[in-house]
């Protein structure tokens, strides 16, 4: 699953590659938090900072420099306050990143109330814009004000602040209680047939000699689809499916609840009708509506994709195929055992091909041949030792673009996922460059085909935030609206299955063997099986996210288990899927279904590569009228000027029923 993150006022209001020398990273470095003292203290240095500039623009005028200096305060509020949000998900010392914990709640106070700043929005409302990015400014920044409570009655203003910072702490609270998760299956030997020797070998065992295994990435997915022993897939199926427990599904009941409230404040019956008005999908009606379109194409594709499972099962097994069934911790192993035997594709046997390093200048490489960009690696000690930093420039010009950090591997307390941090968007009208965060859990040994995917899916995150060229630093980058948010990344993923695009990994490292041609032949046949397994599990998270949000609000466990005991695979009884579900607890509440909707954009968008996905001047073109503009235009307008047409679904019909 790939997941993003954005940290910004708008959004808070409502071998390598050589470490290169000459280059320094674009804009300020990144704050260095040496112990917890450092972060408090930064903490009330840079409140101050804010709220002493928050005052000087209560007393600007309403006049054509309003937008710029509202802006100006929000450049500040990112370069002080999305750094702590990073550190929360990323530094190895816990007692910094719960500090940081406690400082970003702090924001969290600030914002809401600025949100109901009644002098701001006063003077806002009497600011004529300039253009059309003004425009869309000045309305974005009225929705925030709209969206935080400002319009509400006075006596009802309170509680919307008192709501929108509970919500922040819970959701933070529930994110921790995944993130330092530290839960460890014991295994015999012998149970662990078929996993790869070097995924348990070197994993520390109990006082009885058993290997202990976390739920980490590259642990989790090779036991899930390599274990021959249907118990030992099973433990730790089990074991992942209850990760956040019920701690965190109390979490989510009181979220939900919360939500409705807050909702109810403005008049509306659900969250979901509340969140949706301002999306690309307008309404609670449409995005169901969507919902129903590709549930209608999915299900007779999921059933099916199940039904080879199970003779495949019963065939492994030698047992009677009506008495065979397919449980959840079966469905990876015989995915993978079905694309072996009938593809002959085995995603292990693409690590040898794929090492992480190389693999990220791979996909820097590419995207230096799309677009016409360069990264540089410089030499700096970050928030760990793994962490590398990267100058971003124009190819042609040598113009300083971006700053981009990446921390490829997984390691205790760090964030469990895949996700781009935005923490600070560029704006041209100050030379303001921006800066990213890609963070990844990748095996050190190698990356199958999956996770090369991954991996490009989370740059595309990283170069919509470092390619912005906006005016303002609040509509850059990843600032668009949350079901157009993951199209650009989206529109990547089919990259890796192309052999001229694979070709490029010989540039950036010529002692590595090229992943043979008939290899991505099989894997791009079998990309397109067990879709309907993988799609329907998408639309389930995004129908139970909209079900969650709806008005009744539902107890979350027992929504979840009537709504999985409805699908093709059924519920598993003790499993707790909802406690572990970090999207729906967080930014993207009523708003999952933003995976599905943005994939329709992508590959709409992806139509203009078919000719060559390198071609340089599409890229550029892409580039500058999708990337760079952030969310100074609406969506439907970036599609039209990159596409030179009104976006379509035909694309994405056609791929699903592929």
């Amino acid at each position: 699953m790939h997941t993003h993150h954005v940290f910004a006022f708008a959004a808070a209001m409502l071998a390598a590659i050589p470490a290169a020398a000459a280059p320094s990273l674009p804009g300020p470095a990144f704050p260095s938090f040496a112990d917890v003292k450092t972060v408090k203290d930064a903490c009330d240095r840079d409140l101050a900072g804010a709220q002493a500039r928050l005052a000087r623009l209560e007393r600007h005028a309403p006049d054509g420099r309003w937008a710029a200096a509202s802006d100006d305060l929000n450049a500040y509020l990112e370069d002080v306050s999305g750094p702590m949000y990073l550190m929360e998900n990323v530094h190895p010392d816990k007692a910094i990143r719960d500090a940081a914990q406690a400082c970003v709640l702090r924001w969290q106070d600030f914002f809401s109330t600025m949100g109901l700043n009644e002098k701001l929005y006063r003077t806002a409302q009497k600011v004529k814009p300039l253009d059309a990015i003004d425009r869309e400014f000045m309305k974005s920044t009225l929705e925030g004000f709209e969206d935080a409570g400002i319009g509400l009655p006075v006596d009802k203003r309170p509680r919307a602040k008192q709501i929108n910072d509970r919500i922040t702490e819970l959701g933070q609270q529930f994110n921790k209680n995944v993130r330092d998760d530290t839960t460890k299956v014991p295994y015999k030997v012998d149970e662990l047939a078929g996993v790869p020797e070097n995924v348990w070998k070197n994993a520390p065992r109990d006082a009885e000699g058993q290997v202990l295994l976390g739920l980490d990435y590259p642990i989790y997915f090779p036991v899930m689809e390599r274990a021959e022993r249907a118990a030992t897939r099973e433990r730790m199926w089990r074991a992942r499916s209850v990760q956040g427990g019920d701690a965190n599904l109390k979490l989510l009941a009181e979220l939900a609840q919360l939500r409705r409230e807050y909702a109810q404040l403005f008049g509306f019956a659900s969250y979901a009708d509340f969140k949706l008005r301002r999306r690309m999908a307008e309404n609670t009606a449409n995005t169901q509506r969507f919902l129903d379109e590709v549930k209608a194409v999915l299900t007779e594709r999921e059933v099916r994709d199940l039904a080879e499972l199970r003779q495949a099962k019963a065939q492994h097994l030698g047992t009677p195929l009506d008495a065979t069934t397919i449980d959840r911790w079966d469905v990876p192993f015989y995915t993978e055992r079905v694309r072996r035997d009938r593809y002959t594709v085995d995603q292990d046997a693409f690590r040898p091909y794929f090492p992480p390093q190389e693999s990220l200048a791979f996909v820097m490489k590419v995207a230096e041949r799309m677009l016409g960009i360069r990264y540089q690696r410089v030499g700096k000690k970050m928030w760990h030792e793994d962490v590398q930093a990267y100058a971003v420039s124009d190819a042609k010009s040598g113009k300083a673009l971006a700053t981009l950090y990446v921390d490829l591997y997984p390691r205790d307390g760090k964030y469990k996922h895949a996700a781009v941090f935005s923490y600070r968007n560029g704006a041209t009208r100050i030379g303001r460059v921006p800066q990213a965060a890609l963070v990844v859990n990748l095996d050190r040994k190698g990356l199958s085909l999956d996770e090369l995917e991954t991996l490009l899916h989370e740059l595309g995150h990283a170069l919509h935030n470092n390619l912005s060229a906006t005016r303002y630093s609040a509509q850059g980058g990843t600032t668009t609206l949350r079901d157009f948010v993951e199209a650009p990344s989206q529109m990547l993923e089919d990259w890796v299955y192309d052999k001229r695009v694979l070709k490029v990994f010989t540039e950036v490292c010529p002692s590595c063997k090229p992943v043979p041609d008939d290899m991505i032949d099989k894997a791009l046949v079998a990309r397109d099986y067990s879709k309907g397994i993988k799609e329907g599990r998408q639309h389930f998270y995004a129908s139970f996210d909209l079900a969650l949000h709806a008005a009744d609000a539902p107890e979350p466990m027992a929504l979840w288990a009537r709504m999985e005991t409805a699908t093709p695979l059924g519920h598993v009884s003790g499993s707790k899927g909802p406690a572990s579900f970090t999207h729906v607890a967080g930014g993207y509440a009523a708003g999952y279904y933003g995976y599905l909707w943005s994939k329709v954009v992508a590959l709409d968008l992806r139509t203009a590569f078919e000719a060559d996905r390198l071609d340089p001047a599409v890229g550029m073109r892409y580039r500058q009228t999708v990337l760079a503009q952030g969310s100074q235009k609406p969506p439907k307008q970036l599609v039209r000027d990159f596409l030179g047409r009104d976006a379509n679904s035909k694309a994405f019909f056609d791929w699903l029923r592929r």
